[in-house]
């Protein structure tokens, strides 16, 4: 089992945590993986997922004050390498298929 595929991912800042959907080579187009897992097992694992913050915008292009122009970026080849080490250490975390 691999993760060959990595289909979306979201940080949740106020929970710390990651929830990502994936599929691995037993998986079907049809089928995906969704789990959640604490950004601190990453940590633990010696990866840092989250690289710099980075502007979409200037100052000048968007000045409102109630937009956040700080968005966290993932590097996606950092997280299928923790993914991948994460179930095999972890094989039981390893959620069930569903269809996509």
């Amino acid at each position: 089992m691999e993760i060959t595929e990595i289909v979306s991912y979201f940080i949740n800042e106020d929970s710390h945590t990651l929830d990502v959907t994936f599929r691995t080579t037993n998986d079907s187009d049809n089928e995906a993986r969704v789990d959640t897992i604490s950004l601190k097992e990453a940590k633990d694992f010696g990866y840092n997922l989250l690289t710099e913050s980075f502007d979409f915008f200037s100052d000048e292009d968007y000045e409102s004050e109630d937009y956040d122009d700080d968005f966290l970026d993932v590097d996606e080849g950092e997280l299928t390498n923790f993914l991948n080490e994460y179930y095999l250490v972890h094989p039981n975390r390893l959620p069930d298929s569903e269809f996509f």
